[in-house]
C-alpha cells in the first residue's frame, strides 16, 4: 500500500474546509427538499390525493433519494480514483447544485399534470445520487491529507456538514414562513430556498477549485497500485465489515428521518403548531 505524502497545515486546513463546507452546502440541498416534503409538496404536486395519501407520496419521492445515494457511492467511488478527488467533488456539487435549482423552477401538477411529480422524482433521484458519491468523497478529501494516525479526527469535517446543512436549509424555510402569508409560502415561497442554493453552490465551487488533489491520490497515480475492480474486490475480501457498516448506519439514519422530516408533518398536521413553530425547534436542534 503506498503511504502518504505529507502536506503543509494550509493544505490541510483548506481540505477540511472544504470537505466541511461541501457537505453542508450538499446537505442543505438535501434537507431542503426533506422539509418541504413535509410541508408543501402534498399540496403543489399531489393535490388530487387526500390529505393523508398525498402526504404518502411526497414522503415517498423523499426516500427516492435514500435509494440513490449507494448508487453514487457506486459510481463515484470509482471515478474517483480514476480521475482524482478534487474533480469528483466538483462534479458531484454541481450535479446537486443544478437539480436542486431544477426542483424550485418545476411547475405544480396543477400547470402540466402528472410530468410535475415525474420531473420532481427524477430530480430527486439526481440529487440523492450526487450525496452519494459527495459524502463519500469527501471523507477521503480531508482524511488524506491528514496525518494517517488522525485520519478518524480529520474525517469528521464531512459528518459535521449533515447538521450544518439543516441549519441553513430549517433556517431560510423559518425565515420565509415568518415573513410571508401561508398563501405565499404554499404558491412561491418554498421555491425561494431552492433557487437560493445557487449561491451557495458557487460558494462552494470558489473553494474546492482552488485545491490540489489528495497526496494520497497523487501518490496512487504515480505508483500505478489502483485496483482495476474495487467494487468486486470489497465483495470478495470485506464482506463481512461492509454489511456491518450496512447494518450500523440503518438506526441512526431511521432516527434523523424521524427528528427531521416526519416530525414537521407529525408537529403541524396532528399537534397544531405553526410552521414556523416546528422548524425553529429543529434549528434548535440541528445547532446543538
Amino acid at each position: 500500500m503506498t503511504e502518504p505524502v505529507s502536506v503543509d497545515r494550509k493544505g490541510l486546513a483548506k481540505a477540511f474546509a472544504a470537505s466541511l463546507t461541501g457537505t453542508a452546502l450538499e446537505w442543505y440541498d438535501f434537507a431542503v427538499y426533506s422539509a418541504a416534503a413535509a410541508l408543501v409538496f402534498p399540496l403543489v404536486f399531489f393535490p388530487d390525493s387526500d390529505p393523508l395519501t398525498g402526504t404518502l407520496l411526497a414522503f415517498s419521492t423523499y426516500a427516492v433519494g435514500y435509494v440513490a445515494r449507494p448508487v453514487g457511492g457506486f459510481v463515484f467511488g470509482r471515478l474517483g480514483d480514476v480521475i482524482g478527488r478534487k474533480q469528483l467533488l466538483v462534479i458531484t456539487l454541481l450535479l446537486i447544485g443544478v437539480t436542486t435549482f431544477a426542483i424550485g423552477l418545476i411547475p405544480g401538477y396543477d400547470s402540466i399534470g402528472i410530468a410535475a411529480p415525474i420531473i420532481l422524482v427524477t430530480m430527486r433521484f439526481c440529487q440523492g445520487v450526487a450525496v452519494g458519491g459527495e459524502w463519500g468523497g469527501a471523507v477521503l478529501l480531508s482524511s488524506e491529507y491528514g496525518d494517517p494516525r488522525k485520519r478518524g479526527f480529520w474525517s469528521s469535517a464531512a459528518q459535521i456538514g449533515p447538521p450544518a446543512g439543516n441549519l441553513l436549509a430549517n433556517g431560510a424555510l423559518a425565515v420565509l414562513t415568518l415573513t410571508l402569508t401561508d398563501q405565499q409560502f404554499e404558491s412561491w415561497g418554498w421555491r425561494v430556498a431552492f433557487l437560493f442554493s445557487a449561491v451557495l453552490v458557487g460558494f462552494g465551487l470558489w473553494i474546492r477549485l482552488k485545491l490540489e488533489d489528495t497526496p494520497v491520490f497523487k501518490a496512487l497515480q504515480e505508483s500505478g497500485e489502483r485496483s482495476e475492480a474495487p467494487i468486486s474486490e470489497v465483495f470478495k475480501t470485506e464482506l463481512r465489515p461492509l454489511v456491518a457498516g450496512i447494518m450500523s448506519r440503518v438506526a441512526p439514519d431511521v432516527i434523523y428521518a424521524l427528528f427531521t422530516v416526519f416530525s414537521i408533518t407529525y408537529g403541524t398536521q396532528k399537534l397544531g403548531f405553526e410552521r414556523s413553530e416546528v422548524l425553529t425547534a429543529i434549528l434548535i436542534g440541528s445547532a446543538c
